[in-house]
Parts: structure tokens; C-alpha cells; sequence
């Protein structure tokens, strides 16, 4: 009997036009309500490459909104390990998965298939969403991979989104923010540029810096919940923080800051050093990348509860224990599971990566499998991702390397 010959599923499916068309409106008519933002379309149907800096947890609907053909996003592996969810979304808009600790080469050629396919690609450079206002790191491999694709490189910028919905928060701000292209660079012009030229008119169409008193946001919640970005008092060095309303303090001195409509900060019962929480999440970066960590091999950093689950990547979570203790050292991540007393030792030698995703979750790549932890509303996973690289940092002889892991 003759093999049938099997056909190449097209990664394009007619549905997500459908989807397009049908959804485009109600969900502008959203984002104007909810984010207060004003959408400059692109007016070209081509294929093209579409790059964007990441403000927002909707950011990708507002580029969406920009174009006037289906776009497909590259995803990280934990939206697709949501069960029926991610179905739901594979089936309605086919993002491409990405593996955020690699070289993802599968999803290089996923991404190469949909241009062929006459489809468009949108990316995020950053990689993760900016906690302090401030476009935060972009590797440089993302030049390269735009000339690979052969197409326009859209830059689609966002302004206000800092502003409107802080990475640490939970409430959406009463303000304004835009997104339109800043720039287009045809594969004429980029054919001529060397990898560094390019990614360097990538880094600067992107780039956008919040940290000005340039508009006004409001919400009686402002100051909620910065101690996920922010551990550190400018005279206590490592400490807990904890914010109420406006108000923003540190539990070890009693310093009280106040969070303004303007962004900016404000001392309550003293002269605070830092005029925007760029200044204060940079401060926290100088701190780290001189601490000394020895003295923390034995001594807890920080200790902390979480749900911990297990995640199967691309697939599903399995939940491990739905409340354990998580104590951070300064070479490793302990984990102490009450029933029956079990721990678990994450020693940062043996740990691939750890990565903080959304507000307060935290990746653990550990001999082969990603453990997740989940914390409370005060949760701060950015602690751990920060000590982590500053160890990673002085293992590999470079205790002058700054870059903490955003």
C-alpha cells in the first residue's frame, strides 16, 4: 500500500483572520476604556517583522490593534502549560513558543515558517516587562535574527504604559499612554548595516525611559505592591518593605515614602534620597552588585511561603505543595516542605536559570525540570532572580558584570 502523503499544516489558519476581524474592535474599545490609550495604526498589510518594548501586560493587544493583519507573538513556554487555557489560545491565535533560558532554534524556524507563509511576527526584545520604567536589557542576537527574516523591521513603541499599569501592581491608573511606529528599516537598509549598527537603531527606537513627571496617573493604590520590585532601603540595605495606598515603607527603620500621581516619590517623615523608582531600582542594582554574599551561605537572606508546583513545559502544572517554606541564602534556594519535614536544596552550581515571571511568580531550572513558586500579594520573585546572577556573577570571575538578570 502507498503511503498517503502527509501535507504541511500551514502555521496560518483562516480562523485567525477571522479571529481578527471579529475581535479587533471590542477589544480597542477595551484598551481605550481600561488603559486610556491612543493607537496609531501601521498602514501597510505586508509581511513584516514587528518589534515593540514591553510596559504592560496588554501591550500585545495594543500592537495588535496597530496592524491591520493577524500577528503572531512569540510566547513564553508558561502560556502554553495552562491546560484548556492554552489550548483556547493556540487554537484562537497560534503564538509561537519560546524557550526563554536557550537558543531557541525551533522557535527561530517556527518564526521563519510564518514569514514564508506570508504572515507577520511580533517580538519583544526585552523579554521581560520593565519593573522600573526603564526599557530594560536587550540581547544583541536579536539584530541577526531580524536580517534572517528578510522582512521590514516595524519598531512599534509604547509611551505611558510605565505610567497606566506599573509591572508591581495590580491596579490599572486613571492616565494616557500611546503606541505608534517610530521607525521602519527596509531590508535595502539593513542589508547595509552591520549587526551592531542594527541592533543599535533597534535599542534606540525602542528605548523609553518613565522616569519624568510628564503626566498625571491616578488611583487611590499607587504605591501597591512596589515590594515586589523593591527590597532594599537606601540606609537599611536589604530589608522588607511593605506599601499601603500611596505610601511605601520600610518595616526595619520606619522610612516613609510617598508614591505621587506624577510618578514621583516623595518623603513622608524624611529627606528620601530617590526621586523615581528608576532611581531607587538602579540604587538596588549598585547594592547587590557589591554585596558580598559569603557571609550568606549559612545565613538567610530572606525567607518567605509559596505553593510550589512543577512545570511540564508546554503541557501542564502539577502542584507539588500548596504551601512551603522558601528561604533565600546567598548560594542557594531552600525549600521546606512541612508534611513529613522534606526539603529541597536548589543550589545555584547545579541551577540552570532563575526567572520571574508576570508579578510573582518564579522559575526554578533545575536538573531538568522547572519548578514554579507562587508567594502572596507581597511576594517579591525579583530578589531571587537578582541574587542568583550576582552569585552566577562571582562564580565565573566577573564580580563586575551588573547584569542581574532583567
Amino acid at each position: 500500500m502507498k503511503q498517503a502523503k502527509k501535507k504541511n499544516k500551514k502555521w496560518m489558519k483562516f480562523r485567525h483572520k477571522v479571529v481578527h476581524l471579529i475581535l479587533r474592535h471590542p477589544v480597542h474599545l477595551l484598551c481605550k476604556i481600561k488603559y486610556g490609550i491612543k493607537i496609531k495604526k501601521y498602514p501597510h498589510k505586508e509581511p513584516c517583522l514587528v518589534l515593540y518594548n514591553h510596559q504592560t501586560a496588554f501591550d500585545q493587544f495594543f500592537v495588535g490593534l496597530a496592524f491591520r493583519q493577524p500577528i503572531y507573538y512569540l510566547a513564553s513556554e508558561d502560556l502554553f502549560s495552562n491546560g484548556w487555557v492554552s489550548s483556547l489560545i493556540k487554537y484562537l491565535v497560534e503564538p509561537i513558543p519560546i524557550k526563554k533560558q536557550t537558543t531557541d532554534v525551533k522557535a527561530i524556524l517556527n518564526c521563519i515558517r510564518v514569514i514564508r507563509e506570508g504572515g507577520s511576527i511580533a517580538i519583544a526584545p526585552e523579554g521581560n516587562r520593565t519593573y522600573s520604567g526603564e526599557t530594560v536589557f536587550m540581547s544583541p542576537t536579536i539584530a541577526p535574527l531580524a536580517r534572517k527574516m528578510g522582512v521590514p523591521i516595524v519598531l512599534y513603541r509604547l509611551e505611558g504604559g510605565y505610567g497606566v499599569q506599573p509591572r508591581w501592581s495590580d491596579v490599572t491608573r486613571k492616565g494616557k499612554m500611546c503606541g505608534y511606529v517610530s521607525r521602519v528599516i527596509k531590508p535595502e537598509e539593513y542589508n547595509n548595516l552591520s549587526d551592531d549598527e542594527l541592533f543599535d537603531i533597534i535599542r534606540t527606537g525602542l528605548y523609553q525611559n518613565e522616569a519624568v513627571a510628564d503626566a498625571q496617573f491616578k488611583h487611590k493604590k499607587l504605591a501597591e505592591y512596589v515590594e515586589r520590585a523593591i527590597y532594599t532601603c537606601p540606609d537599611c540595605g536589604l530589608t522588607t518593605i511593605e506599601s499601603n495606598g500611596d505610601v511605601i515603607e520600610c518595616k526595619r527603620c520606619g522610612k516613609k515614602v510617598r508614591y505621587l500621581p506624577t510618578k514621583e516619590l516623595k518623603g513622608i517623615n524624611c529627606d528620601f534620597p530617590h526621586k523615581f523608582m528608576l532611581d531607587w531600582y538602579k540604587a538596588q542594582e549598585n547594592f547587590v552588585n557589591s554585596l558580598d554574599l559569603t557571609p550568606y551561605h549559612d545565613t538567610p537572606m530572606y525567607e518567605d511561603h509559596a505553593e510550589v508546583k512543577e512545570v511540564i513545559a508546554g503541557v501542564s502544572k502539577t502542584l507539588l505543595y500548596p504551601q512551603a517554606d522558601i528561604t533565600l541564602y546567598g548560594n542557594r534556594i531552600n525549600i521546606s516542605y512541612k508534611e513529613g519535614d522534606a526539603q529541597q536544596d536548589f543550589l545555584f552550581d547545579e541551577t540552570t536559570a532563575v526567572t520571574v515571571l508576570g508579578r510573582n511568580k518564579l522559575n526554578i531550572y533545575h536538573g531538568g525540570k522547572i519548578y514554579q513558586l507562587k508567594g502572596d500579594k507581597r511576594f517579591c520573585a525579583l530578589k531571587f532572580v537578582h541574587i542568583f546572577h550576582r552569585y552566577k556573577n562571582i562564580l565565573k570571575g566577573d564580580e563586575n558584570d551588573t547584569f542581574l538578570g532583567l
